[in-house]
């Protein structure tokens, strides 16, 4: 069950709203925008054929619209104090994020851009109306999963088991112990298709490589005596970028020759709460 909003700024400062009780002088009334969003799906039809054909989709922007009731301890400070408290933190235009912490506990993170902050100034019941746009429409998990594993040179699998409702990216970071010129990727889904991320470059002893396929941070780097630069040219263009979907996932890193050590991390994605 949801138990608290945490609201942080831009300048760092933490605001925490309850749904249970009145903190400050702040309660909240209703939080709207926390399902699935809704998807925008592309299709086209044919004069020779019954209904359409499936083109492309995508998911559109989250907009989280949280309702806060005014309620001051006049010893203190009044509604219009309590007021300019939460345009400290929602002032439109300005990125605010967000967790909301769960009892079960599966608490999740999501950024966004504050559009708008009615305040019901002359109301009985004084309230502000905060309406926060997410370009990012995913809550994520606020723990990474990090797994520890050794490449193969054979087709042995290690088994994630992803909980997310949408698909994430991975970080692989791989120590590479001797000269290799080649490491592979493979994921196969919960559909049981196989994808591949194919790399090619000249690796020697204390290289360290890290493969990122997180969506908007995609990147291949080495880190080679201290100092780092892109592996991208390596990356066959055939190569897909692995993303693990909800269910079991099996990955197999693989180097020709002895194991190597390396790691995956990656953090839960979640369509709505």
């Amino acid at each position: 069950m949801l138990t608290s909003i945490e609201v942080r700024n831009d300048a760092g400062e933490l605001l925490t709203l309850s749904m249970e009780t009145v903190t400050n002088g702040l309660y909240i009334e209703d939080v709207d925008g926390l399902g699935p969003v809704k998807a925008t799906i592309a299709s086209s039809s044919s004069a020779t054929r019954d209904g359409a054909q499936y083109q492309s989709s995508r998911r559109e922007t989250r907009n989280i619209v949280i309702t806060l009731g005014l309620e001051p301890d006049y010893s203190t400070e009044d509604v219009k104090a309590l007021r300019n408290r939460l345009y400290n933190f929602f002032m439109t235009d300005t990125i605010v994020n967000l967790r909301f912490i769960d009892s079960a506990p599966q608490s999740l993170d999501i950024s966004g851009r504050v559009e708008s902050c009615e305040p019901a100034i002359f109301a009985k019941e004084p309230q502000v109306v905060i309406s926060i746009l997410c370009f990012e429409p995913d809550f994520v998990a606020i723990t990474e999963v990090v797994l520890e594993g050794e490449t193969v040179n054979d087709s042995e699998e290690t088994l994630v088991a992803y909980p997310g409702t949408v698909g994430t990216g991975v970080v692989f970071t791989i120590n590479i112990d001797r000269t290799i010129t080649e490491i592979t990727i493979y994921h196969r889904g919960p559909d049981d298709v196989i994808k591949t991320l194919e790399l090619s470059a000249p690796l020697a002893n204390g290289d360290i490589v890290t493969i990122s396929t997180v969506v908007g941070d995609k990147y291949i780097r080495l880190n080679r005596l201290g100092t780092t630069s892109s592996l991208l040219y390596g990356r066959s263009s055939q190569s897909d970028w692995t993303k693990l979907k909800r269910g079991d996932n099996h990955i197999r890193v693989y180097i020709t020759g002895a194991a190597v050590e390396y790691t995956m991390a990656y953090k839960p994605r979640y369509g709505g709460l």
